[in-house]
């Protein structure tokens, strides 16, 4: 147990200080996230990840000019070569949401089958980014003004503008605005991915162990939601750390008094339910 601790540790370490670098390795980050959820992941299990990438992008053709021929390339490689697709079964399983079991089952959420298009892709030298579109992740090759977009949950299917606009009109009923086509940081990227992970475990009750890490990772990196320290209270809380849930609402209460004095008080309350349930 004591060693399960001490692994841990070493992992939100190295994810803590990998997210404060100069310039964040995405798929580390993703790996060293899959660790906190899968013990069985070690250090040469997120090697042997980090190889597969290497490999995937060696398969590459050589001299690639222009985003439209990278898009090709990666759909031909990636999409109908190797099968990495997604389908609508992908929601209910949180392995879909850990990089080392999307490179294993080549299946994931839209997110994680961007991440390993852009990793493939950054390793090969393309002109590569994410973008997180509401409800659904893609990815870009080339200058951002070309849109020469790809869905790589659709095995890599070309999204022209029209389709890009489909896409968020279909999750949001809102057009597509030029602020959503800007290209996803990887930070911004790994919070996506912790969101959904958040997510997933909100919708199962029992699983409140992942809902806790993953709020927990969430707070390590250097910009994060606020409210997310609140939600971490009410995990320890509800998994029986009402002595240290209570310190935390306590603390939130403090950062948000001067802004939401009446919400301040009501998660007060909620610290001194907190306390009562230990008499």
């Amino acid at each position: 147990m004591a060693s399960g601790r001490h692994d841990r540790q070493e992992i939100r370490r190295r994810f803590a200080a990998e997210a404060r670098s100069e310039r964040p390795d995405l798929a580390l980050l993703c790996l060293l996230l899959a660790a906190e959820a899968d013990p069985a992941l070690d250090a040469n299990g997120i090697d042997a990840a980090q190889i597969e990438l290497d490999r995937l992008a060696g398969l590459l053709p050589y001299g690639l000019r222009g985003g439209r021929a990278w898009a090709s390339a990666l759909s031909e490689l990636l999409g109908e070569r190797y099968g990495f697709e997604g389908s609508s079964a992908e929601y209910q399983r949180l392995e879909s949401s850990l990089l080392h079991e999307v490179l294993r089952r080549r299946r994931g959420l839209p997110i994680l089958l961007s991440v390993v298009w852009i990793e493939v892709a950054r390793r090969a030298g393309a002109p590569v980014y994410g973008l997180a579109l509401p409800g659904h992740f893609v990815v870009g090759f080339g200058d951002p003004e070309e849109r020469v977009l790809a869905d790589p949950f659709a095995g890599g299917r070309p999204l022209s503008g029209q389709d890009a606009e489909l896409l968020v009109t279909s999750t949001t009923g809102e057009p597509l605005e030029p602020s959503m086509l800007v290209p996803a940081r990887p930070l911004e990227t790994v919070l996506r991915i912790l969101n959904n992970i958040r997510a997933w475990a909100a919708a199962r009750p029992e699983r409140s162990d992942v809902a806790l890490w993953a709020v927990e990772l969430s707070l390590l990196l250097p910009s994060h939601p606020a409210r997310l320290r609140y939600e971490r209270a009410q995990l320890l809380v509800r998994s029986g750390e009402f002595l240290r849930g209570a310190a935390e609402l306590e603390e939130y209460a403090d950062v948000v008094a001067d802004v939401e004095p009446e919400a301040a008080e009501a998660v007060r309350r909620a610290a001194r339910a907190a306390r009562a349930r230990l008499n």
